[in-house]
This record gives C-alpha cells, structure tokens and sequence, in this order.
C-alpha cells in the first residue's frame, strides 16, 4: 500500500520470479515440433473462407477508390 503522497512503484513481473532457463528432452522437443507442423500445415492448406474472399475483395475496392 502506498501512502497518498507517495507515487505507486511499477514492478515488472520479470523482477517478481527469478530467471530460470527452462530446457525439454530433445525426444519431447521434436514430437512437440512434429504434432505442431502437422496441425499447421493443416491450417496453411486449408481453402480461404468465402466471407474473407469478399471482405478482401471489398476493401481492395475502397483502397483503389480512395486512390491507395
């Protein structure tokens, strides 16, 4: 608690908990990098919803109106 006249001390959360390097098991590393590839590269091939087709094709519009 700080006292009226006093200004409040910003404390960043990194002062709060000492550093400690955090290292996994290279095995754990890579199946974590294998399982997140997997489930992006999902992502990446996925088709591009409709609706995102038309808001882009929309702005591209405005931004071409406006002179951009």
């Amino acid at each position: 608690m700080t006292h009226p006249n006093e200004m409040p001390v910003k404390v960043e959360p990194e002062e709060l908990v000492p550093a400690v390097e955090a290292t996994l098991d290279p095995k754990i590393q890579e199946a974590l990098g294998r399982s997140l590839k997997a489930h992006y590269d999902d992502l990446v091939k996925a088709p591009v919803p409709d609706r995102f087709l038309v808001l882009l094709a929309e702005l591209e519009a405005k931004e071409q109106h406006h002179g951009k």
